[in-house]
Formats: C-alpha cells, sequence, structure tokens
C-alpha cells in the first residue's frame, strides 16, 4: 500500500467521495445508498473556503446518517499546521446520528495533499471512547497523535500509518485493552521523522499475552526491521497468526535468516516482505522453505542485495 491514492476502500465498502459544495449544487447524479459505501468527506485548501466541519453538515444534512456504516475523514483545511480536533468534536457531536458506524479512518491525505510525516494529528482514541461499536479504526500521520491506553470491546482492525511513530504511541496501543482486535497494522516509521521505538516496546505485541484474537500482525515500515524479525523468530504470538507482514521496511538477510531459522512459519496463509533489501540467494531460501508449504510469499519490491551495510537502506514510507 502507497499513500499516493486516496483509500479505494474501508470497511470493505468502496470508498466514495461526498462532492464538494460546488459540485452538489449542480450534479444531477443520485448518490449511493447511504450504506452501500465508505463516505469520503475532504475540502481542499487551496481551492474551497469551506471548513472540514461545514462539508460533514452538509452530509448530515443529505444523507440519511442513521444508515451509514463507513466515514473516511480525508483531508482537512490546513492539515500542514493543525489538527483534527475540530473534526473529532464534528464526529462525536454527531455520534447519535451515527448509530450504524463501524468504520471510521482519520487522514486519508496523500502526499501531494500533505506529506505523511507533516500530517498533523491529536488524541485519536476519543473517537474510539465515543463509538464504542466500531469495528475497524484507522489513523494516518504521526506529527503529535496522541494514543494513550484504551478500553474497546469492538474494535477488530486498528491501523496506524506514519513516517515516524512516536514510542508513546506505540505503548499506549501496547497497554490497550482490545480483546475483539484481529488486525494490528503498525507503520513504524524512521528516526529521521520521530520513530523512537525499539524491539523492547514490542514485546506486548509479540509475547501473545494480549490481543487474544490478533491473526494478522503487521509491523512494517521500519527501520529496525532486521531487529524486528530476530524478535519475531522467537515470538509466541506467530504461532496463532495468520498472516504476518514485514514489508516496507529494510529488512535484509540477518532478518530473514532469522525468520528461517526460527519458529516453524510453515502454517501462514501469508507472509508478506514486499519492499526488502534482501539478496537473491535469500529470496529464494525462503521461496524454498514456505512456498511448497502453501505460505503466499510476497518478496517483491527487492531495493538491495542482502548487505550487511544498512547506511543505504530506506523505508517505503518516511516524509
Amino acid at each position: 500500500m502507497t499513500i499516493s491514492n486516496h483509500l479505494q476502500e474501508w470497511y470493505g465498502l468502496p470508498a466514495f467521495d461526498f462532492p464538494d459544495s460546488e459540485a452538489q449544487a449542480t450534479s444531477g447524479t443520485a448518490l449511493p445508498a447511504p450504506e452501500d459505501v465508505a463516505w469520503r468527506i475532504s475540502v481542499d485548501s487551496y481551492e474551497s473556503e469551506e471548513e472540514w466541519e461545514e462539508a460533514f453538515a452538509r452530509f448530515a444534512a443529505t444523507v440519511d446518517t442513521a444508515r451509514v456504516r463507513a466515514l473516511i475523514v480525508g483531508s482537512w483545511s490546513d492539515a500542514y499546521d493543525s489538527g483534527p480536533g475540530e473534526v473529532i468534536s464534528a464526529l462525536l457531536g454527531a455520534k447519535e446520528k451515527l448509530p450504524r458506524l463501524r468504520g471510521l479512518f482519520v487522514g486519508d491525505i496523500t502526499f501531494e495533499e500533505c506529506e505523511i510525516s507533516w500530517i498533523n494529528q491529536g488524541e485519536v482514541t476519543r473517537l474510539l471512547d465515543g463509538f464504542p461499536q466500531l469495528e475497524h479504526f484507522g489513523v494516518r500521520g504521526g506529527q503529535d497523535l496522541v494514543f494513550p491506553a484504551v478500553k474497546h470491546e469492538r474494535l477488530e482492525t486498528l491501523v496506524v500509518e506514519s513516517g515516524g511513530l512516536d514510542v508513546a504511541v506505540v505503548r499506549g496501543i501496547a497497554a490497550s485493552d482490545l480483546p475483539a482486535l484481529e488486525n494490528l497494522d503498525l507503520w513504524l516509521g524512521t528516526s529521521w521523522y520521530g520513530a523512537n521505538a525499539d524491539v523492547s516496546d514490542l514485546e506486548p505485541f509479540l509475547s501473545g499475552t494480549r490481543l487474544p484474537r490478533l491473526r494478522y500482525l503487521a509491523l512494517r515500515n521500519s527501520e529496525i526491521q532486521d531487529e524486528i524479525a530476530v524478535a519475531l523468530a522467537g515470538a509466541p504470538v506467530v504461532a496463532r497468526l495468520e498472516m504476518l507482514d514485514l514489508s516496507m521496511g529494510t529488512l535484509g538477510d540477518d532478518g530473514a535468516e532469522a525468520l528461517l531459522n526460527g519458529q516453524p512459519l510453515t502454517h501462514l496463509k501469508k507472509l508478506d516482505l514486499h519492499h526488502h533489501f534482501m539478496s537473491g540467494a535469500m529470496v529464494q531460501r525462503l521461496s524454498d522453505a514456505l512456498v511448497p508449504a502453501g505460505v503466499e510469499l510476497d518478496v517483491s519490491g527487492s531495493e538491495g542485495n542482502g548487505s550487511g551495510d544498512r547506511e543505504g537502506r530506506y523505508t517505503a514510507v518516511a516524509e
């Protein structure tokens, strides 16, 4: 996944852009049924004087929000300079009008609108507290992102995309009580853009003592991908995973060797290692060990030759 395009779907529903005020006034095209799409609401800071909250108010006045199942928050005004505080308040103010909301993504902003590490965020867990029926929640952007430990009984999917994730966010997620969580996707990023967690901070995810229903684990887009692979080689959580994703980072032969020499991975449905720095020989060894067992292995996007020199390695998404 890249950030050059907007989300194509969320909560299993195709994304649909709610029209801006001018398009809404002139278009005679019927809108889709409220429950059939994930509604993306965005404003263009350069071409529109409308604030996001105003666009959302138009949406609520146009669409039967009682039937809406998924919302995608796109760009808000001045995402470079301000977080989504007003956006979050607007959503919370409308929570009684959104009884069926199950999927919410905050910050579906492409790099042309605002680079991922420049997207200002805030205390997004207010939305988890305010919408206890949410099942899928995602957020893009790590600048000033706040994620204290929360308890949420229904959340099944949590996605946090960043070019550099602060350790406080990682620890907050790790300390959260999320008994229904099946899919966890963290883009850890690079220290150039604020990433400062180390492998010890990931231990609550790796030990298998938390997140009892976890089946898909992505710890990706990381400059410490080899170290993460080494830790996963003996991590108890791996035995109950169906999919393991270490893609988009700086994985080289050392990390891959640890995976091969560690616990069996042949039970996995998929191992995603795309965008890597492994040698061709290591890629072949992985393929020989896993593909005959039925594991879907993604080793596309080779960026290097497996050298021990990490100076030239880079994550897929940073700035």
